[in-house]
């Protein structure tokens, strides 16, 4: 009996080991030299360093079945480990994971979201790349999706804003191969979180990705190829705005992730080539970064060079589009004047946000302003994404930043009548 005992016992310790391939316990920490994979073989997460030398090592997660070492989350980005070989991942007595040396130092520490330590707590690398800690029931008590680095992985919800706040943001390298901490990040814009994405340089606006209008509400569809497709959108859920992106059942792995040059990037893996193919890129060029056509002038990326140009009923006012474009016909608030519609556009930055508006009264709101110089309008109640259904934006001044793409909506601007040409029959020709 007693031998039955120990054969079973034996049996039952084999079969945990065999199962924590993906998962990390109280008994078993994570060291250097050894590496959790998900159960798909997928994701794997480890220590790497920067370089061949092992005197400064991160704790990561990264594509595991690929030969090109991509990694797509990073523990201890600006903390790196010194002293490799006495370094562990652990669970503590409070339920957290910590990465900690012989001496005590801790490189890195997770906070859960309970309040006391709880009994069989355990750290699983999901098929996703998501890594969780993890009660026995099954509940999430933290997980590295929420606290995103340089990368969005699908099925992650990364977390815009928070009652209208400014919350998660992707942190760029500071190199090809330094995990730590770089120039470049990509959040929601700090003014209007909720309705449009920016990339800095530090403290300096780099680039404006896009502004919340009806195709990113009802979601972007990006083929990679004849076979997947990537699927973008927005979600409110209370006072959360997140972004996330899906692929398309038995889809290449893909990512969107910001690099040490300020790019963000949509890529998805080529099995023929072995290497990350390119799906889209923002800044798409030069004249795409913030700001770089001067006031009045777009950057038109639907040229196969893009370049900028000025907008319609303006001419540039020397050899440089960068200088600025001005009116062919200066306004005058006791003339008439009227409104052109100028499709496909990434709408200006500096705009004021009307809230509760239809696209009539949103037109009436620039038109009866004499300052008003533009305006644009989207409906974004097709995916519930605000409790404002309306999108009225309006300009006053000067219109800076603007693009020209496929993927852009209408921009209403006004213009002088010119002497002698009869203005477009604007509020009958418009759809919407």
């Amino acid at each position: 009996m007693g031998r039955s005992y120990i054969r079973i016992f034996i049996l039952l310790l084999l079969i945990l080991f065999c199962k924590s391939d993906d998962q990390l316990t109280h008994i078993k920490p994570l060291s250097p030299g050894s590496k959790l994979i998900s159960k798909s073989g997928d994701f794997a997460l480890g220590y790497f360093s920067k370089t061949n030398s092992r005197q400064s090592l991160f704790l990561g997660i990264w594509y595991n079945n690929i030969p090109e070492c991509t990694v797509v989350w990073v523990a201890n980005c600006d903390s790196p480990i010194s002293t490799a070989s006495s370094t562990i991942l652990t669970i503590t007595n409070t339920s957290d994971l910590v990465l900690i040396d012989s001496k005590g130092h801790t490189s890195w520490l997770s906070k859960n979201n309970i309040t006391s330590g709880a009994t069989g707590v355990a750290a699983v690398l999901l098929n996703t790349g998501n890594f969780v800690l993890r009660l026995t029931n099954g509940t999430n008590i933290w997980q590295s999706f929420d606290h995103p680095t340089d990368t969005i992985l699908p099925s992650m919800w990364f977390l815009v804003s928070y009652k209208a706040n400014v919350a998660e943001r992707l942190v760029a390298w500071k190199g090809p191969y330094d995990p730590s901490s770089g120039d470049f990040s990509y959040n929601g814009d700090l003014t209007f979180p909720d309705l449009q994405f920016v990339i800095w340089n530090k403290t300096a606006l780099y680039c404006r990705i896009s502004v919340l209008g009806s195709v990113s509400v009802t979601g972007g569809t990006f083929l990679s190829n004849s076979s997947s497709v990537l699927y973008q959108e927005v979600v409110s859920l209370g006072d959360k705005f997140y972004f996330m992106i899906t692929i398309s059942e038995g889809a290449p792995f893909t990512r969107v992730m910001i690099d040490y040059t300020g790019q963000l990037k949509a890529l998805t893996w080529n099995n023929r080539s072995s290497s990350w193919a390119l799906i889209a890129t923002s800044p798409a060029a030069s004249c795409d970064i913030y700001a770089s056509c001067g006031p009045f002038s777009y950057c038109d990326l639907t040229q196969i060079v893009p370049t900028c140009q000025c907008l319609d009923g303006f001419e540039p006012n020397g050899p440089l589009f960068s200088t600025r474009c001005q009116r062919k016909t200066m306004l005058d608030c006791h003339k008439e004047n009227h409104f052109v519609t100028l499709p496909w556009m990434k709408v200006p930055d500096k705009f004021l946000h009307i809230q509760n508006r239809s696209f009539d009264q949103c037109t009436a709101e620039c038109s009866r302003n004499c300052s008003c110089t533009a305006y644009a309008y989207a409906n974004l109640s097709s995916a519930g994404a605000m409790a404002d259904s309306s999108r009225c934006l309006i300009w006053s001044g000067e219109l800076i930043d603007i693009g020209k793409a496929t993927y852009g909506e209408n921009l209403y601007l006004r213009l002088a009548n010119s002497s002698g040409i009869s203005p477009p029959m604007f509020f009958c020709a418009l759809s919407h």
